[in-house]
């Protein structure tokens, strides 16, 4: 009864003014979406991305929605690129409050093949850099007594799609940790939560709408149309739809939510667990 009177009286709120949000891949697709929905929350967005012109366009159009501190440029899959970032964060603020933890997706190959160079670029990558970027400012959270941890991961945690062999295996890996890490601080105010996307109408979807069109020989609408049938809801979702779900996990509102793995997707995942 206590819990339903609070918030009937609107005394929780996902208001996220004076709270500062490091969004990795915020320079497009779902980090985007998730930077843009932070900053009309009155969050202030750290964007970190590739490529000066990308973060330079996103920033701008996020300014519209609410305050962008800074932008950092910074390759995940390298380990001095990584350290750079962490120490360029720390001098320019004081305290990081929110982290999404995200960055693009590994090309797709078999599993019956093996090249050890691209699992270790995409293993720093992917889990790595990620690990130690949340590690690095969550002594800050505990301290304070509030923080989030939100990951980008997908559906393949719970249903491995068919050729995409090192995020079917690398995006479980950093599953396992973010588990682990959410019974560790739950008691310091700390969430730590994955969000599993399904199918985004964003560059990596099309990439793949393509690669399966000229496979086929066929138009890559085809491709999408046939995809977009798929889902229950018929559609493939945007990024702002996206970043509404991580600005709910961010906010005070889902303090008692932590250690779950979230399907963003449609309907498309057929387990319920």
């Amino acid at each position: 009864m206590r819990s339903e009177t609070r918030g009937r009286l609107g005394l929780i709120s996902t208001n996220l003014e004076r709270r500062k949000a490091l969004v990795l891949g915020g320079g497009k697709g779902l980090g985007f979406g998730v930077a843009e929905a932070l900053a009309a929350k009155g969050a202030e967005i750290i964007l970190v991305g590739r490529g000066e012109e990308t973060l330079d366009a996103a920033r701008r159009a996020i300014e519209s929605a609410g305050p962008v501190c800074s932008t950092f440029s910074a390759d995940l899959s390298d380990n001095d690129s990584v350290s750079r970032l962490i120490r360029a964060i720390e001098d320019e603020h004081q305290r990081i409050d929110i982290v999404l933890l995200n960055g693009g997706g590994p090309p797709p190959f078999a599993a019956s093949v093996f090249d050890a160079s691209v699992w270790e670029k995409q293993f720093t990558s992917m889990v790595l850099s990620q690990m130690r970027i949340a590690i690095s400012f969550l002594p800050g959270m505990r301290a304070r007594r509030w923080g989030r941890i939100i990951a980008v991961s997908s559906t393949s945690v719970r249903e491995p799609i068919p050729g995409l062999t090192a995020s079917n295996a690398l995006r479980a890996s950093l599953a396992g940790w973010a588990k682990t890490l959410a019974g560790e601080v739950a008691a310091d105010g700390v969430t730590v939560n994955l969000l599993l996307p399904g199918r985004f109408a964003t560059d990596r979807t099309k990439q793949f709408d393509a690669m399966d069109a000229a496979d086929r020989g066929v138009d890559a609408a085809v491709i999408a149309a046939e995809s977009q049938a798929e889902i229950p809801a018929k559609r493939y979702g945007t990024p702002a739809e996206f970043g509404a779900v991580a600005a709910f996990l961010a906010s005070d509102d889902a303090a008692y939510i932590t250690g779950v793995a979230l399907p963003v997707d449609g309907g498309l995942s057929r387990a319920m667990l």
